[in-house]
């Protein structure tokens, strides 16, 4: 997520058109404090609305838990956790080191 500060949104306003036109959600600061999130008009934001479609873009790039995307969403873990499998972001995401130390954990 790339941040852009009020000063940037004059100099740089084709590269945040640039970023959300690609999906990226982005962050607009005042002072060094985060003033407001960019989320891309989508199907996803017409279809579930802004704080589903907005965890569940932080959870994919890797900016929430799971946990914590849910409780954005308003939605059970459980749901969420099958929302999120329903619009193929995986729930896991290991390396390949960290998915061989988990099968070696579950085959012991």
């Amino acid at each position: 997520m790339q941040s852009f500060s009020i000063r940037d949104l004059r100099e740089r306003s084709g590269e945040l058109s640039r970023e959300v036109e690609a999906g990226k959600l982005s962050v607009v600061t005042r002072h060094g404090h985060p003033l407001f999130v960019t989320v891309p008009f989508s199907e996803e934001l017409l279809s579930y609305g802004v704080h589903i479609t907005l965890a569940t873009q932080l959870f994919k790039e890797g900016n929430l838990s799971i946990g914590k995307a849910a409780k954005l969403a308003g939605m059970p873990l459980a749901e969420f956790t099958e929302h999120v499998s329903d619009q193929n972001i995986p729930i896991v995401d290991f390396d390949a080191e960290e998915f061989d130390q988990e099968m070696a954990y579950l085959n012991s």
